[in-house]
């Protein structure tokens, strides 16, 4: 029996908002445990800028001393505005993301025991995420048909008793202190990834620790929200990031906080689900 060990983090925001003491014990927490996965579910830069991307490339390359490396980009790694509502070169938008850490913004990664697929929500400004609220351009998330359809290409031949992970950035459930959902759509997009039975979403984006349990017909699907590596907690609330154990029988998702007295990120609530 295989059990996968997963270090989810997300919002790392390299830049101006950087908590340098956090990314280097978050550096050396990923080389003592030895994570099998590395998840960085978006938002590597603030400004999606060169000097930032190169520093969050580094961090990657640390982690894959240790363990296998899944990201995938955030909507404040996207220059939005090279291509704003699709006009122009629509892949202008994330050049500077390609360049530096991954050709391919939806990445496999196949491990014993689980199949980790990258979802990117973070297309720009787009018709469809348009908003009244002007804060909000560039901000919501979006999944499309096409992208569902390429998920359930990837899971088609996914043993039965191997986890399937989806990695995103943007929230599909309400953040509790925001009262909102990164992405449009929920329900659809939850919909389908009870259609996919998925067991485990892996997401960031609202800048604060959540993890929620939505049950379906067939089976439940884990969501795992990741807190924000900055100065940018949402409520004050100290940096997070989660650790999760994917055993055959069930799903653990333990939140480490960062204490600024231990200069370390210490155990907090650790939730279970049976799979």
């Amino acid at each position: 029996m295989t059990t996968v060990t997963v270090f989810h983090c997300s919002d790392l925001h390299f830049g101006h908002p950087a908590v340098p003491a956090q990314y280097e014990a978050m550096e050396t927490l990923i080389a003592e445990r030895r994570y099998d996965v590395v998840a960085i579910s978006g938002d590597l830069t603030q400004r999606a800028r060169s000097g930032e991307f190169q520093r969050a490339r580094a961090f990657i390359r640390h982690a894959e001393r240790t363990s296998k490396v899944l990201c995938i980009p955030g909507n404040h790694d996207v220059q939005w505005w090279k291509a704003p509502l699709g006009l122009g070169d629509d892949g202008a938008i994330l050049a500077s993301y390609r360049r530096w850490v991954n050709a391919d913004i939806e990445p496999v990664l196949r491990v014993p025991g689980a199949v980790f697929a990258g979802l990117n929500t973070s297309h720009g400004v787009t018709r469809q995420t348009l908003t009244w609220r002007l804060r909000d351009i560039s901000i919501i998330g979006i999944v499309r048909r096409a992208q569902i359809e390429r998920l359930r290409k990837v899971f088609t031949d996914v043993r039965p008793d191997d986890a399937r992970v989806i990695v995103m950035h943007h929230n599909p459930m309400k953040g509790e202190l925001s009262q909102r959902h990164g992405l449009k759509d929920t329900a659809r997009a939850l919909g389908a990834f009870a259609d996919l039975q998925a067991d485990l979403v892996l997401c960031g984006h609202d800048h604060q620790d959540a993890i929620h349990y939505i049950e379906h017909t067939r089976k439940g699907t884990v969501i795992s929200t990741a807190g924000t590596l900055s100065n940018r907690m949402r409520g004050g609330r100290p940096s997070s990031v989660n650790s999760i154990r994917i055993s055959p029988d069930q799903i653990e998702v333990s939140t480490l906080v960062w204490s600024d007295s231990d200069s370390a990120f210490v155990a907090g609530p650790v939730k279970c689900f049976k799979r």
